[in-house]
């Protein structure tokens, strides 16, 4: 843990990038391939998936789920219990990982709280 705060309850998997000064709070799942940059704030619950990229000084509130293929620039802010998808048409019994859609959160960005946000976008 050089230079970042994990609480106790966090999981924070190996292979994931953290920068100096972030905080990661309470039940937070912090998953391998994963980048998150100096100063961000993850609240309690959230999930942070592989290939997913947080710029520096994002704010993540509880309860958010961010997937794989979303990239948030610097100075972004996440509401509470908002998530993001990364298949347009998802289904339990078909894979669709081949079909994963990126999402772009422009620099200085605010996605108010219980916001969905459909893959592809930006």
């Amino acid at each position: 843990m050089d230079g970042y705060f994990a609480h106790p309850t966090a999981v924070i998997d190996e292979g994931c990038i953290i920068g100096v000064g972030t905080k990661i709070w309470h039940f937070s799942h912090v998953m391998a391939g994963c980048i998150i940059g100096e100063n961000c704030n993850l609240g309690q619950n959230v999930v942070v998936s592989s290939q997913v990229n947080l710029g520096r000084n994002v704010k993540v509130q509880n309860n958010v789920s961010i997937y794989t293929g979303v990239i948030c620039e610097d100075d972004v802010f996440l509401g509470p219990s908002m998530v993001f998808t990364n298949v347009i048409n998802p289904r339990s019994a078909v894979v669709r990982k081949n079909e994963y859609r990126n999402t772009l959160v422009r620099k200085g960005a605010s996605i108010g709280a219980n916001a969905t946000i459909v893959c592809g976008n930006e």
